[in-house]
């Protein structure tokens, strides 16, 4: 499997007031968790994106789902498993987590473009 790292804005945004939280995020979930060989590093984001869509935690989710995209799963596939969401964890959160990729996508074009 391929070594995962992850720069995770919780240092900088909770380092301060919270650095065990910050060291769980870093050395339990991404440090340990996401390395585990028995699912992909694609599996994980699929199954992170859906339960961040399922919980309607949009705030999580940009950085989840550019780390899809990094993982190897495409914005078709992004925009398939969200619809068929909808159907399971309700229509707002999809039209949510869908108004969260559009943003994010843009966004990629963009950094594309600047390239």
């Amino acid at each position: 499997m391929a070594h995962l790292q992850i720069q995770s804005s919780a240092k900088e945004r909770y380092g301060d007031m919270a650095p065990t939280f910050v060291r769980y995020t870093e050395d339990v979930l991404f440090g340990d968790v996401w390395r585990r060989e028995q699912l992909s590093l694609r599996d994980r984001s699929m199954i992170t994106v859906a339960a961040l869509v399922a919980g309607g935690m949009i705030e999580q989710l940009p950085f989840h789902l550019r780390l899809a995209m990094e993982n190897g799963v495409d914005q078709e596939e992004l925009v398939e498993a969200i619809t068929h969401l909808a159907f399971y964890a309700g229509w707002p959160r999809a039209a949510s987590a869908l108004s969260a990729a559009k943003d994010i996508f843009e966004k990629e074009i963009e950094r594309q473009n600047q390239s």
